[in-house]
């Protein structure tokens, strides 16, 4: 039964995945048929982040009062219907109406089953489980792709849609399941309020490293393709492709770390990948062969695979489970505002100071993640070892 639950998990992080891709991999067609510009998916982004954050602040509360598996099961649904809902939208406002439930959907499944693996499963598990959303996020391009060549971008939400129902209506039938674990989040306890959770030393500082490591990658992920065309000379067709080097190497890292997490523990995976990422951040800058500054972007992605997955999964460690769920719901909501704001930040220095800048852009927030992440270890370290005195 943990194996069929487990599986069930990581099938769930797969629907977590599958909405997060398909926009960007949709737009350039879509934006033409419903006449609007190319900027407006920035609009719709906005509504769906905005959606999650909210989401994710109310996510310890919501799942307190309902459990993980009700929330999972209902943000698969909400999700599915966005994503139907997408496929029958012919102008912007109904794309916005639909981004709201995409984007609380999201929020909710996030924070409410890195809760639920954190508690009760150990890094490794944590670590995979992220691989499994790195698969949803390659399948609905190639899903839309498909669809594209032979019948539109309806079609192709109406695919990855009918397959999220399908994920659905899977969870459903089989909730009995997850009664196998005690689920802390619904426990008679208080909710943990946003402002009591700011209080606890070290949260503060973990949400500031969890921002600045989610800004770096949400950048890289959004960029590398322009910056390989315009600052190492590839071709837009071909940098398009070359773009995908990060989101295998954080797929395949997150793959392979599983297998060493449990040995090494959540602080020194960290460390290890913030040591690999830098590197591909040296790399990136090297005045030689533009092949290396695309291996730089596939090392990049291989030192990031770790840091998520570790961060999330020492929360209730360094917290105490009572308190993870609010923590890491706020967690996801740092999370989201670093990946909504800071890539667009870069996209406007980059137009001013040329895209050059990306390696000291990522480098920033890299330095900025580590140093909040390891003070963060400190604090907690301290506070254990005064109440053992």
């Amino acid at each position: 039964m943990y194996t069929i639950l487990l599986i069930l998990i990581y099938l769930a992080f797969i629907s977590l995945g599958l909405p997060d891709s398909l926009l960007g991999s949709a737009w350039p067609a879509m934006h033409t048929d419903i006449g609007v510009p190319t900027p407006y998916m920035g609009i719709i982004s906005m509504v769906i982040s905005g959606g999650t954050i909210i989401s994710s602040l109310l996510s310890d509360k919501v799942t307190r009062r309902f459990g993980t598996a009700a929330v999972t099961v209902t943000s698969v649904f909400l999700t599915a219907l966005a994503l139907l809902g997408f496929s029958f939208s012919r102008n912007m406002p109904m794309l916005l109406l639909f981004a709201v439930p995409y984007g609380l959907g999201a929020g909710s499944i996030d924070a409410a089953l890195n809760n639920y693996v954190a508690v009760h499963y150990t890094s490794r598990h944590m670590s995979w489980l992220h691989c499994f959303w790195g698969v949803g996020t390659i399948i609905s391009p190639i899903v839309m792709s498909h669809s594209l060549t032979r019948s539109g971008w309806a079609a192709g939400y109406r695919a990855v849609g009918a397959v999220q129902l399908g994920i659905g209506l899977i969870l459903l039938v089989t909730l009995p399941i997850w009664r196998i674990h005690k689920d802390t989040a619904a426990e008679d306890t208080p909710p943990v309020r946003l402002r009591d959770a700011l209080r606890i030393k070290g949260v503060p500082t973990l949400l500031t490293g969890f921002f600045a490591y989610c800004a770096q990658e949400a950048t890289c992920m959004g960029w590398a393709s322009t910056y390989m065309a315009e600052e190492k000379g590839f071709p837009p067709e071909k940098a398009a492709g070359l773009g995908s080097l990060f989101f295998i190497g954080i797929t395949a890292g997150r793959f392979l770390s599983g297998f060493i997490m449990n040995r090494l523990g959540d602080r020194r995976m960290i460390i290890i990948g913030t040591c690999i990422l830098s590197a591909g951040i040296v790399m990136l800058c090297l005045p030689a062969s533009p092949v290396i500054a695309c291996a730089g972007f596939l090392v990049i992605g291989l030192g990031c695979a770790p840091i998520y997955p570790c961060i999330i999964h020492s929360t209730p460690s360094n917290f105490g489970a009572d308190k993870s769920g609010a923590i890491i719901g706020i967690q996801m909501a740092s999370a989201y505002i670093g990946s909504t704001f800071m890539p667009p930040l870069f996209g406007v220095l980059g137009n001013a100071l040329g895209f050059g800048i990306m390696p000291l852009f990522i480098a920033f927030f890299v330095i900025l993640m580590i140093t909040m992440t390891m003070h963060t270890f400190a604090a907690v370290a301290g506070q254990t070892s005064v109440s053992q005195k």
